[in-house]
Order: structure tokens, then sequence, then C-alpha cells
């Protein structure tokens, strides 16, 4: 059976398990307890967790005094509220003074379904990651999304979490040599032909793409991009020179996320054909989770072409 989990489950099991290990931990949260799962902790820690009702902004600058008292604030809600709502705050109060906070922005991307367009966030980590000095982490699975967490309370700084609301497949614990560090991807299949460059959600679809396209005798390397700012310039680098061309994998709008950023680096650096594969500069659709993900292509199936398309660039 296979084991899958949603990391926003993964992600509150994580807070509580970490919470005597890291006294200064705080847990505020936007009255959505339930749905960010944050709500064992406010059950198991209820003097250091606290509701701060429908108020993002709110919630934000509260955080960021709290962290020049010396405590670590998570902020807790959707993707849509978190970096958007309260984008001034973020910026503002959080990142221009460099205070210990970690915003948290759950139900991010498509995969949100039946919530529709206004709240399946694929601009998040475009806005996050433009922000000076902000860094930008989307586990792919439970076991990814708690070693980032505590990766996060031992960093110092602010940073932006993405979590997903649908259970995925556990692939990381696989992983042969895996080991999670900030701002470093991870090698999960090697291959020679073309490389997927994948975040979030998009590791498992692009797992499943490589098995399609090993069936057509194509050899394809996955990697697992969890950071997305800062990029892990020297892995990225090599997989160009190495495989000669670069599909990128998000559940996020082409524009400014993964895609950009892995364009932005090989343009620069080393220029092969990439292919940026997302949710192509389009709002999202009310829909069950696996359908709206059909419906935009974000499918093993759909990535199989674009790395056939990358291949074809490439000759």
């Amino acid at each position: 059976m296979v084991d899958k989990k949603a990391t926003r489950a993964a992600y509150g099991e994580a807070l509580v398990e970490f919470a005597e290990k890291y006294p200064q931990l705080v847990v505020l949260d936007a009255d959505l307890s339930c749905a960010t799962m944050t709500k064992n902790f406010a059950k198991s820690y209820p003097d250091r967790f606290f509701n701060c009702g429908i108020a993002e902004a709110n919630m934000t600058a509260i955080a960021a005094g709290m962290a020049t008292c010396g405590l670590k604030p998570f902020t807790n809600t959707f993707a849509i509220f978190a970096a958007g709502r309260a984008y001034e705050q973020v910026r503002n109060s959080i990142a221009y003074p460099y205070l210990n906070v970690i915003v948290v922005g759950s139900h991010g991307g498509v995969s949100v379904g039946e919530d529709g367009a206004t709240h399946q966030m694929v601009e998040d980590l475009a806005l996050m990651r433009a922000i000076p000095g902000m860094t930008v982490v989307n586990p792919c699975d439970a076991n990814e999304m708690r070693l980032a967490v505590e990766a996060l309370l031992e960093y110092d700084g602010p940073a932006y979490l993405r979590l997903g609301r649908s259970p995925v497949e556990t692939v990381t614990d696989r992983a042969a040599d895996y080991r999670f560090e900030l701002g470093k991807g991870v090698t999960l299949k090697d291959g020679s032909d073309v490389t997927i460059a994948a975040t979030g959600l998009g590791v498992q679809l692009s797992l499943e793409a490589a098995k399609i396209l090993e069936e057509e005798g194509i050899s394809s390397r996955v990697l697992d991009i969890h950071t997305v700012k800062p990029l892990d310039n020297d892995l990225l680098i090599k997989a160009a020179k190495e495989t000669g061309c670069i599909v990128t994998v998000e559940e996020h709008s082409v524009v400014g996320g993964l895609g950009g950023a892995v364009s932005e680096l090989l343009s620069e650096e080393y220029p092969v054909p990439v292919i940026r594969h997302g949710v192509n500069d389009t709002f999202g659709r009310s829909g069950k989770a696996a359908e709206v993900l059909e419906y935009y292509k974000l499918t093993p199936k759909d990535i199989a072409v674009s790395c056939k398309m990358a291949l074809n660039k490439k000759n």
C-alpha cells in the first residue's frame, strides 16, 4: 500500500514533535487551525498558540513583534492570504528588518480543488522569492516537510514555507543518501538525456514521468528542488552540463516560480533549453483536485511530453 500523507498534516505533527526541543517556538493562526493542522499544537501547548482571527496582516505584524523579543513565530493561514493579503506586512515588518519569522502558506497550488480560483494560489513562490533575503521552501512529501520544519527552527531569518492540502506519496524516505539541507537540492533519480527539476507535488509527478520516459528509452534525471530560494546553483548547472536540457515542474505559475528561477540562473551561467511546466499564466478553476491537475496538464504524461520537447530543442 502506498504511503500517502498531506504535507500540511506532516507539518502539524512536526510542530508538536519539536515543541519541547525549541521552547522559543510559538504558533500563530488566522482562525484556520483545523485546515492548517496547527490544532494539535494548540491543544498541546495552549500558552504558545495564538489565534489571531481572520486578520492576517495583524497576525504577521504580531509575529514580527514577538520575534524582536527572542521568540520564533510560525504564522499560519492559506497561501493566498499569507503571501497575498499580508504581503506588505511580510515585506516591511518581517523581511526588511530581517526578523526570525516563518511565514507558512497552506493550501498552495491548484490541487486545493473545489475551493476554486480565488483560493488556488499559484503566485506565492514568485511573490516571496522577489522579497530580498527571503528563503522560500516547498517540500514535496511528509518526510521532507518534517525535516524542513526542523531546519527552519534552526534557521535564523525570514522564510516562507508552502504546504499542500492533498495527500501525496512519500518518496524521499526511500531515496538513497537522501539528506535535507536548506538551499540544496536532491537527486532522486539519475539520468543522462534530460533533467526534470521539480518542487512540491511536482516531484512525485516527475518521478512517474521518468518511468514513462524510461519505457521509451529516454534517460531522465529527477531533481527535488525543495528550496526555491536560495537555489542550488551548483546542482542545476551540473545537470545542465551533463544532460543538455532541463524541464522545470511546479504546481505554480510558470511566471516567477521555480521555472523562472532556473531560467534566470542558466541564461547567465550555462544556457541550455529550458521548458517551464506549470500553470500557464492563468487562474485556477474549481473541481476535484485530480481533475484540476489534469486540466492544467500537471500529470506525468504531460510532463513526459515536455521532456521530449526539451530533447528536440537540444538536438
